[in-house]
């Protein structure tokens, strides 16, 4: 997610009404069954919650990480570093992994590069630095990519599907996070004009997505909604 996009809590009732009170009560109830994370993670996770960092949802990361244990990925391409959480749930989990992943925010750039060599995973994790729309050379240099994952500025989606979906291994995926934004999609009346605006968007993607004539696309309504997409 990116930083200069509108933030919202994890709950937002004057825009989802009532009706999402058994949803809240499910996903609360599968994060509590989620296994604790190592230490480092854990830390991250708060540093996140305190600093209104976006990370990804627990039970949205959880499904991830589920899909490429079973894939067994070589390369990951991320666009959207954050502070390096994912691309390590990913490195733990798929340990042969080689990961490339973008950030253009130097200060989340910084705090990444520390939480990876932290983590002793330098040699496994390449941050490329840079806007995602402008570092095509040097990402092509590390493919093809066996999974890409996409989790950044959702008002550029399908710029970054076009873009790198190039690069993708014959039998690879492309994994896409926040989809659902919140259960916003579905929607129809918001009144906060640049999440509306987002939020079409979004919508606007996800239908251009599903109806790929190059692609499988399934979305998952877990976390804040996942779409896992398939060459045909």
């Amino acid at each position: 997610m990116s930083p200069w996009e509108p933030q919202l809590d994890n709950k937002i009732p004057s825009e989802r009404g009532d009706a999402s009170l058994m949803n809240d009560k499910l996903h609360a109830y599968i994060e509590e069954i989620i296994p604790e994370r190592p230490q480092l993670l854990d830390k991250m996770e708060q540093f996140a919650r305190e600093h209104n960092v976006p990370i990804m949802e627990l039970a949205g990361i959880e499904a991830m990480l589920q899909l490429l244990r079973i894939q067994r990925p070589k390369t990951i391409l991320e666009v959207g570093t954050a502070i390096g959480y994912s691309a390590l749930r990913m490195a733990f989990a798929v340990p042969e992994a080689k990961i490339v992943t973008i950030e253009r925010d130097v200060e989340r750039y910084q705090l990444a590069e520390q939480y990876i060599d932290e983590a002793r995973k330098k040699e496994q994790i390449l941050i490329i630095k840079g806007d995602a729309l402008e570092v095509e050379e040097d990402v092509k240099k590390h493919g093809p990519y066996d999974a890409i994952f996409i989790d950044a500025a959702k008002g550029q989606y399908q710029r970054f599907f076009e873009l790198y979906s190039r690069y993708l291994s014959s039998d690879g995926v492309i994994i896409t996070d926040n989809v659902l934004f919140k259960g916003l999609v579905c929607e129809p009346d918001i009144e906060n004009k640049r999440i509306r605006n987002l939020v079409k968007k979004i919508d606007v993607f996800n239908k251009w997505l599903m109806s790929h004539p190059e692609y499988h696309t399934v979305i998952l309504p877990v976390g804040d909604g996942v779409a896992i997409s398939k060459k045909r």
